[in-house]
């Protein structure tokens, strides 16, 4: 796994769009940071560039450096998940401006899967995970389910979990706005 990492780390540096594991479905990701990258997922998604997409981070304490201020409620809605959550969160920063809602908010979800959480930890950057499809087609659960136009258009493809046929669910999305005020996304 070291090793894929290593490889996936480089391409994430160049630029580069990646296919990866994460804690729910296979990703498309690059940099957060990156707004070129970011720009080349839309585009291999065929889709509009108002339409947002989330972020992986590794850990909750680097929530301060991607959000403005972060209501109370986040802490405890991620200590107490006991499935992969992403929170939408407003107030954005440090992140590719083509990255963010219209309304500056982002969504973030903490890893906990093994390979996404070593490769934000070792990227030292959040890293984008939107699901390996065509807008409008249906979202692969596996590797398998993955069109061969996907697999084509990303820079590299990791080596990692790619036998894999369960199916994982998409993660739960809360947002949260001032005051602890949240609604529900996605159950």
């Amino acid at each position: 796994m070291q090793e894929e990492i290593k490889k996936t780390i480089e391409i994430l540096r160049a630029g580069g769009v990646i296919l990866y594991p994460t804690d729910t479905v296979w990703g498309l990701g690059c940099d957060a940071t990156n707004e070129s990258a970011v720009k080349r997922i839309f585009a291999i998604k065929k889709r509009a560039d108002t339409k947002a997409m989330l972020v992986l981070i590794d850990s909750a304490a680097k929530l301060q450096s991607y959000v403005e201020e972060i209501p109370d409620m986040a802490w405890d809605l991620i200590e107490m998940s006991e499935k992969p959550l992403t929170i939408i969160y407003p107030q954005a920063k440090n992140l590719a401006s083509n990255l963010v809602g219209d309304d500056k908010s982002i969504g973030i979800r903490v890893t906990n899967e093994p390979f996404s959480k070593s490769l934000c930890a070792q990227f030292r950057k959040p890293i984008v995970s939107t699901s390996a499809n065509v807008t409008g087609n249906a979202t692969p659960l596996n590797f398998k389910q993955i069109s061969d136009e996907i697999k084509l258009a990303v820079d590299y493809i990791v080596n990692f979990r790619q036998n894999d046929v369960s199916e994982p669910k998409p993660s739960s999305i809360i947002k949260l706005g001032k005051g602890n005020v949240f609604q529900l996304i996605r159950e």
